[in-house]
């Protein structure tokens, strides 16, 4: 099945629609918000005052200075108290400029750190939500981007890389202000370099942005195609395609010097270009403020110019910052996509409207006319019907492929039928929960999973209120009697500290103690050695007991004693009856079962052989 399509915002609007759906998450904690943002700006505030200080230093107690000593030749006792003051406020300003950056970082973190909590608990219990067809078209390891690196990736957004956007807006707000209460004429010529160098920014960060983003693609697609040609030498080698593949590498490998050069080479421009209109601004300040300083009488102080030159100089630094945010934005509304595309994802099997929950069920099941498809135009089963009947044993064997594990995955409503009904105890299992059915289902499969912790909480997992004597109990039945003085024994992640027959006896026990009213065995047996599917076969008995069974079986000699065994082939059962009645036959399982048989000997034969032959 092909993987799972991202939803793709590929129109110029993009960004606005993300980030408004991301700030509600932000917006969860609006205190935080206030908090963080008033912080922002008040360090903002702080910075565009630092100026305006000069400002004052110099008019009212530098440039009065040097005019006393030219008019007065005499040395004058010049009164440092003043100085001091000034000395207090720069340091003053810088204690509440430290105090309110740590403020921002505080409330920044949490803020990361708990709208990440949220967006990782809303897709975890999404992934939970989904049908089985989800995972189906989605590969694990998509998954996990999703909710590891995708949700760092747009947090920091509305964290970290928003104090650049506020900072900026902020800084230039105070800083315009300022300019234009002093001097208007000044305040224009610095204003008009705002829009100009606000767009070679931008401009240049999303070329940046645009050939980063290719190389990586092709970056990507070295790597693969690397590793393929590797691994496929020998093939390369027998075909003589040695030539042809490496020119095929060498023309990908260009294509991602042509991106990368682009890429570094608006980066080396970027910076000289807005340090470089910054600088033509200050000079013009530096020209007409200076004409304007040493006109008689003067149009402007001597601080006020410098001012001027100062907001001239730092005006480009909150524009290359709110340049980096719509930068960084852009880049991260593929994870944003990715992340809601899932998070927006509908189950495919939902409880109807009005749905009530099944009661205890007997375990009769009956097929009539399903047909089902996991693609269109491609069929798996088509019109069966199928009568299964309380309290009985049925065992589904045929080709890989012919539906087996589909009939298992319907009468679990993993899926639902194309056309057709389902019903469980007489009832069309639509009309009921999926909750009231599931929990009395109980499902063992070839590779059984277990989860981190003790024999005892896996064997629990599906009822954890059951008491110690109810787990004793269940391994008993499932024949796991060796278990009984492992109970507190960490089994490890998936189970690795046990073998495969023991975590297939845990995850029998816990089937057992579930207490189900329908059991199903997909291949439970297939991939454990024959002593231990010997133990298991002893137990399955006493789990059957009272119970509908449904056993998918590799291994035929293990289904002997089933009520009744379906042959399926290409959707479609095309014999059913007793083991005895199916051999008499002499048709299609007694074709399976003699060949069966016949390799079984061959094997035994062979390793007898091998044994008398190292004697």
């Amino acid at each position: 099945m092909s993987k799972l399509k991202d939803k793709q915002f590929k129109t110029k609007g993009a960004l606005y629609p993300f980030l408004r759906r991301l700030l509600t998450y932000t917006f969860r904690y609006p205190k935080w918000v206030a908090g963080f943002t008033g912080f922002v700006l008040f360090v903002a505030l702080i910075e565009a005052i630092y100026p305006l200080v000069w400002l004052s230093l110099i008019d009212t107690v530098i440039v009065p200075a040097v005019e006393s000593y030219k008019t007065n030749a005499a040395v004058v006792n010049f009164d440092t108290s003043v100085l001091t003051k000034y000395g207090l406020t720069f340091a003053g300003l810088g204690l509440l400029l430290a105090f309110g950056v740590f403020c921002f970082i505080n409330f920044a973190g949490r803020i990361q750190e708990y709208v990440m909590y949220d967006i990782r608990q809303e897709l975890f219990k999404k992934l939970q939500e989904l049908s089985f067809s989800f995972y189906d078209k989605s590969a694990v390891g998509w998954l996990l981007s999703r909710i590891s690196s995708d949700t760092i990736k747009v947090t920091e957004l509305v964290s970290w890389t928003m104090i650049e956007a506020i900072w900026g807006a902020g800084m230039i707000v105070f800083c315009v202000t300022a300019m234009f209460i002093y001097n208007w004429k000044l305040a224009v010529i610095v204003t008009a370099a705002i829009p100009i160098l606000s767009l070679i920014s931008f401009k240049l960060r999303m070329l940046i942005l645009k050939y980063s983003r290719e190389a990586r693609k092709y970056n990507s697609e070295i790597t693969a195609r690397f590793n393929e040609h590797i691994n496929g030498v020998e093939v390369n080698k027998s075909l003589v395609q040695e030539e042809r593949v490496s020119e095929d590498f060498t023309l990908l490998s260009e294509k991602m010097r042509i991106s990368s050069y682009k890429a570094a080479y608006y980066q080396a421009i970027f910076m000289p270009l807005i340090i470089f209109g910054g600088s033509t601004a200050a000079a013009l300040v530096i020209y007409y403020g200076g004409s304007m300083a040493i006109a008689v009488p003067a149009a402007i102080t001597v601080g006020t110019l410098a001012a001027f030159f100062g907001y001239a100089t730092m005006i480009f630094e909150p524009i290359l910052d709110i340049s980096r945010f719509y930068s960084q934005a852009q880049n991260s509304i593929s994870a944003g996509e990715r992340i809601f595309s899932l998070i927006d994802t509908k189950p495919l099997i939902v409880n109807s409207n009005g749905a009530k929950d099944y009661g205890r069920i007997t375990g009769d099941i009956e097929f009539e006319n399903v047909s089902f498809q996991y693609l269109e135009g491609k069929p798996v089963l088509e019109n069966m019907n199928l009568k299964i009947e309380a309290g009985t044993s049925v065992a589904l064997v045929g080709e890989t492929g012919g539906g087996k594990s589909t009939i298992i995955n319907l009468i679990c409503r993993f899926y639902e039928p194309t056309d057709g009904m389902i019903k469980i105890d007489g009832i069309d299992y639509k009309e009921r929960t999926m909750e009231s059915l599931r929990s009395q289902l109980g499902v063992v499969l070839q590779t059984p999973h277990l989860f981190s912790g003790t024999v005892k909480e896996n064997i629990k997992y599906g009822r954890d209120e059951a008491s110690d004597i109810e787990v004793i109990d269940a391994l008993r039945t499932v024949g796991a009697d060796e278990f009984i003085q492992r109970l507190d024994e960490q089994v490890g992640e998936g189970g690795e500290h046990l073998s495969l027959g023991e975590k297939q006896l845990v995850s029998f026990a816990r089937a057992v103690l579930a207490d189900p009213r329908i059991f199903i065995m997909d291949e439970a047996t297939s991939s454990v050695d024959t002593l231990t599917e010997a133990n298991i076969q002893r137990g399955i008995v006493g789990i059957m007991e009272g119970r509908t069974s449904i056993i998918i079986a590799h291994r035929l000699s293990t289904i002997k004693n089933s009520d009744r065994i379906l042959v399926i082939s290409k959707g479609k059962i095309i014999e059913d009856g007793s083991h005895r009645e199916l051999m008499m036959k002499q048709g299609t399982y007694y074709k399976l079962y003699t060949r069966q048989l016949r390799e079984e000997r061959e094997k035994i034969c062979l390793q007898q052989a091998g044994v008398m032959n190292v004697a």
